[in-house]
C-alpha cells in the first residue's frame, strides 16, 4: 500500500461527501456500530507498507488512538482537522520523507473489539479509512496498547526496515495509562494477560513465554514507538505503565495542546531522524514553539531505544 499522494481537494470532497464539519461530533463523524470486518485483526496476515513509482523510500507511520470513552473528543479532532493539517504538513515541508499512514484503535481487554486496524495509505485513504473506524467508548480500567505492539511486530511488513533497515514510527495517544500493578506486566503473558483474549483477538496462538518487554522490544526494532498522554480534563495523568515500558518516550500534553498534534508528533519525528532541535522548533508559528519545544527537550538522543523493564 501506499499509492498516491495526499492533497487538500480530495479532503474538501471527503468532508464534503461526509457532512463533517468543525462542529460535528464524534458520532457524526464515527457512524459505524460495529468493527468493520477489513479492519479486525484476526482477518488480517500482514500490513505492507511498500517502496512503489510515487513514494520510493516510503517512511512508515503508525497513530493509535485510544477510544474508550473518555477520548472521543480526540477521535473527533483527529478526523476533522489534525489528520488533514498533519498530512499537508508532512509533504509541505517533506519533513518525513514518503509517509504512509496507518490508523489503530485500542481499547479495552473488555471490549468486544479492543484492537482496530487499517492499511497503511499516503492518499486520501487515509482519512477514508480512520472515518470507518468504530469508536465502542469501553474501557474498565486495563487500556491494551500492547495490542497495536504486537500487531506491529509480528504483523506489518516493511520495506523500510527490510530494504534499508530504516524504522517506522508508532503514537499511541490517550488519556490514561494501564492500571494494571506494574510487578504483573512483568509476568508472562499467561500470567498478566488474558492469554485467550489474545487468541481471540489475533485468531492464532500467542507464545505463552511471550512477555510485554518482548513483545516492546521486537516492535522496536522495526518501529521507533512513542506515547502522548493527554489527560482526561481534570484528571490526574497515571504514567506508571508507559514510563516503564518506554522510558523518555511518553510525552504529556496540557489543556488544549492536543491541537497542536500535527506540529508535535512531525517534529518528534524530524528530531528522532537526526534533525536540529533548534531548527525544528524555529520552523514553526512562534505561538506553537513554547510547547514544541516543551516536548522536544523531553526526547532521548538519536540512537538511544530507551525500552527497558
Amino acid at each position: 500500500m501506499g499509492y498516491g499522494s495526499y492533497n487538500a481537494r480530495d479532503w474538501s470532497k471527503l468532508k464534503q461527501s461526509k457532512n463533517i464539519s468543525a462542529t460535528s461530533s464524534e458520532n457524526e463523524i464515527f457512524v459505524r456500530n460495529e468493527i468493520n470486518p477489513k479492519f479486525d485483526p484476526k482477518f488480517i496476515n500482514t500490513r505492507e507498507a511498500r517502496d512503489s513509482e510515487d513514494h520510493p523510500n516510503s517512511t512508515p507511520i503508525i497513530i493509535g488512538l485510544d477510544v474508550t470513552a473518555s477520548m472521543g473528543y480526540l477521535a473527533r479532532e483527529i478526523a476533522s482537522t489534525a489528520l488533514n493539517e498533519t498530512m499537508m504538513k508532512l509533504y509541505s515541508t517533506k519533513a518525513i520523507e514518503d509517509p504512509a499512514l496507518m490508523f489503530a484503535a485500542y481499547g479495552d481487554y473488555s471490549d468486544v473489539s479492543p484492537l482496530q486496524v487499517t492499511q497503511f495509505e499516503s492518499d486520501i485513504r487515509v482519512a477514508e479509512q480512520l472515518m470507518d473506524l468504530w469508536l465502542e467508548f469501553g474501557g474498565y480500567g486495563m487500556v491494551v496498547p500492547e495490542l497495536l505492539w504486537y500487531f506491529a511486530a509480528k504483523h506489518t511488513t516493511l520495506d523500510a526496515y527490510e530494504k534499508r533497515k530504516k524504522k517506522g514510527f508508532l503514537f499511541t495517544i490517550g488519556d490514561d495509562a494501564d492500571l494494571r500493578p506494574i510487578d504483573d506486566l512483568k509476568k508472562t503473558w499467561d500470567n498478566a494477560l488474558s492469554y485467550e483474549k489474545m487468541k481471540e483477538v489475533f485468531g492464532e496462538d500467542v507464545p505463552k513465554s511471550m512477555t510485554l518487554q518482548k513483545i516492546v522490544k521486537e516492535a522496536s526494532e522495526k518501529f521507533e514507538i512513542f506515547h502522548i498522554s493527554i489527560p482526561e480534563r481534570g484528571s490526574s495523568d497515571p504514567l506508571e505503565f508507559f514510563e516503564s515500558v518506554i522510558p523518555g518516550r511518553v510525552f504529556t500534553l496540557k489543556g488544549n495542546e492536543y491541537q497542536m498534534l500535527p506540529e508535535i508528533l512531525i517534529s518528534i519525528m524530524q528530531v528522532t531522524n537526526g534533525a536540529d532541535k533548534e531548527t525544528v522548533i524555529n520552523s514553526w508559528d512562534e505561538m506553537k514553539r513554547a510547547t514544541v519545544k516543551r516536548i522536544l527537550q523531553q526526547l532521548p538522543q538519536k540512537g538511544q531505544k530507551g525500552i527497558v523493564f
